[in-house]
C-alpha cells in the first residue's frame, strides 16, 4: 500500500476510482465526483491532496479542504475508499494523514462530516481522536428523497499531532 500526494497525471487514475464507487455510495459524498470540474478540484497538486495506491489502482482519496473566513483556521476532511478495499486500514491510514496535512496547511482544527447511520466510519473516525461536536437532523437528502442526519465530528490538530508523534506514527506517514 502507497500513500502519496495526488500527481497531476493522475488524473485518469482517479477518475476511474471515482466511477468504481457505487452510486449508493456517491449519494453521500459532499461533491458529485461524476462532474470534470470536481474532477479538476480533486486532482490539483498540494498540500491535503493524497491518494492510497494498492499495486499502482487508486483504492482510496483524501482531500483536506480549508475552510474561508472566520473559519479559514478549519479544514474539513473528505475520504474515500473503495468499497472492494474497505476495513483494511485505509481509511484509517488516509485519516492520519490529514492530521499531518493540516499541520503543514497551518490548520487548527478538523472537522469530518458522516451520516449517522455510517457506525464503523464514525468509530474510526472517534478512534483517532475526532468527537462529535454537532447533530444535524434531516440535514442530507439521498437521491430516492429520503433524509437522514449528518454527524459533524472534529479534532484539534495540535492535539492530534502530539498523539501521532508519540505514538511514532507521524514519522512514518510523514
Amino acid at each position: 500500500m502507497d500513500i502519496r500526494p495526488i500527481e497531476a497525471g493522475d488524473s485518469p487514475a482517479l477518475s476511474s476510482f471515482f466511477e468504481r464507487i457505487p452510486e449508493s455510495d456517491r449519494t453521500f459524498l459532499k461533491e458529485d465526483v461524476g462532474d470534470a470540474r470536481v474532477l479538476d478540484d480533486w486532482v490539483q497538486p498540494g498540500i491535503g491532496r493524497t491518494i492510497a495506491l494498492d499495486e499502482g489502482l487508486v483504492v482510496g482519496a483524501l482531500a483536506v479542504v480549508p475552510l474561508v473566513g472566520w473559519s479559514s483556521h478549519v479544514g474539513e476532511v473528505r475520504l474515500v475508499v473503495d468499497p472492494d478495499h474497505r476495513g483494511r486500514g485505509i481509511g484509517r491510514r488516509l485519516a492520519r494523514q490529514a492530521v499531518l496535512d493540516a499541520v503543514d496547511m497551518g490548520l487548527g482544527k478538523l472537522v469530518v462530516e458522516v451520516i449517522a447511520d455510517q457506525g464503523a466510519l464514525i468509530a474510526m473516525f472517534r478512534g483517532l481522536g475526532f468527537e462529535p461536536e454537532a447533530l444535524l437532523t434531516d440535514h442530507v437528502r439521498d437521491r430516492s428523497g429520503q433524509t437522514r442526519d449528518l454527524i459533524v465530528l472534529a479534532n484539534s490538530v495540535d492535539e492530534q499531532f502530539a498523539a501521532l508523534s508519540a505514538a511514532g506514527v507521524a514519522d512514518q506517514l510523514h
